[in-house]
């Protein structure tokens, strides 16, 4: 784990050293008065159902089994009706001012250009910094590095990412593949894989580990695969999901890229038909340009160079996931070694800071999904290890999770991902 605290130690050091001047993000979607409470569902599931139907209210997280966990957000006009409807059952209250907890998150930091150092940890920040960041990261390191598109977004924003690679060249070796920010409002995954980047680029010359590792493989980090909604969560609504397309006969907004790859699309259960649904599916599989773009461009560097791993990185509920997510029962080909891994992956995590991690199969663990791009990856893609991961926290935060926590999450999550880069056959 030498690796490991040493970048976290230099963070440290290089927080301690500047104090960035703090910029606050454009004005977004009020959230004055509004709260988050988590419900323990037990056995009444159908009630929890019922109550968040009736009274129109956006979850974290649905009550989709006995025994589940139900995170509702409650405007404040009915939070005096959801209380007197929850009555008698177990709630604790996540966010007491949701308002707030979003201000104190979307301070961001300014970000000077040409200053891709570890600084850029200390806070959230805007699409436009992100993007200068790559820039500014692979100008520090152009001869080991590319910054690379995969495709334009429904809007036509470029889905942008950074390539880098080890002593053999560009190209030359197989491919490591990270997704994140598929769902627009879970920031911690923007930031974390920037982390991994960031470890695995700056260390390259001094931590013959971390050498190795980019010796061996190419990797290939987009921290944006959904760039449209995730612009959307800092101009307007923070909570946004889904990407920003329209949707025909429907005044509703978006698609879930992440059920709408073509396997397993078709299969019900896993994700909604209905256009105003935060899983909805789309009306055909890959209809979603950002779904298109993602598997052409996994599929052109599986045919020119191999793909050895594919982790599509996700919060919140520390997870770390293997297929399948379209079926409870089907097991993928090298589901025992790749479960042992995962497994093994949250270990360490838990290592680092002591944060659990639950490990397994999508669909078993947190709920079936169809058209997932894990599924897709492993199947279609042909991914020779495939994973995907919840981030921080279990819900005392969910989605808007304090910027103090990114370093930690980094930290922790380089963790894992080194034990899949030290076990991996």
């Amino acid at each position: 784990m030498k690796s490991v605290f040493a970048f976290s130690t230099l963070l440290a050091l290089a927080s301690a050293a500047v104090v960035p001047e703090r910029q606050v993000r454009p004005a977004v979607t009020a959230y004055d008065g509004y709260k988050v409470f988590r419900v323990a569902v037990k056995n009444q599931v159908n009630k929890v159902s019922k109550i968040i139907e009736q009274l129109e209210l956006e979850t974290w997280k649905a009550p989709k089994a006995p025994g589940a966990l139900a995170d509702i957000v409650v405007p404040p006009s009915k939070v005096a009706e959801f209380e007197a409807a929850v009555a008698g059952m177990e709630v604790t209250t996540m966010h007491e001012d949701l308002a707030a907890s979003i201000e104190e998150e979307s301070n961001f930091s300014a970000y000077a250009v040409g200053s891709a150092n570890a600084t850029w940890f200390n806070s959230y920040h805007s699409y436009n910094d992100h993007l200068q960041f790559l820039r500014d990261l692979q100008a520090t390191y152009p001869t080991r590095s590319a910054i690379v598109t995969s495709g334009n977004s429904n809007e036509g924003r470029p889905i942008t990412g950074i390539h880098f690679w080890g002593s053999s060249g560009k190209g030359k070796k197989p491919a490591v593949i990270f997704h994140s920010t598929v769902h627009a409002r879970e920031w911690i995954t923007t930031m974390v894989n920037e982390y991994l980047a960031f470890n695995l680029l700056t260390k390259y010359d001094t931590d013959a580990e971390i050498k190795s590792f980019v010796d061996k493989y190419d990797f290939y980090v987009f921290p944006v695969v959904n760039p449209d909604g995730f612009v959307f969560t800092q101009t307007n609504t923070r909570l946004w999901r889904k990407n920003r397309q329209s949707n025909t006969g429907s005044t509703c907004i978006g698609r879930d890229i992440n059920r709408n790859w073509n396997f397993q699309w078709s299969v019900t259960g896993g994700a909604s038909t209905n256009p105003c649904a935060e899983d909805y599916k789309g009306r055909a599989a890959s209809d979603a340009p950002e779904t298109t773009n993602l598997a052409n461009f996994i599929r052109s560097v599986k045919s020119s160079q191999g793909l050895k791993l594919f982790i599509d990185w996700h919060a919140y509920s520390q997870l770390f996931m293997t297929p399948y997510g379209y079926s409870c029962t089907a097991r993928a080909a090298k589901h025992t070694e790749l479960v042992s891994l995962a497994a093994g992956a949250a270990s360490a995590i838990q290592a680092v800071y002591g944060t659990r991690f639950t490990s397994g199969p999508i669909c078993s663990t947190i709920y079936k999904a169809t058209g997932s791009s894990v599924d897709w990856a492993n199947d279609v893609g042909g991914s020779e290890y495939t994973f995907t991961a919840e981030l921080r926290d279990t819900g005392a935060n969910g989605f808007v999770l304090p910027a103090s926590q990114i370093v930690p999450s980094g930290v922790e999550t380089w963790a894992g991902l080194r034990y899949l880069l030290l076990n991996m056959k």
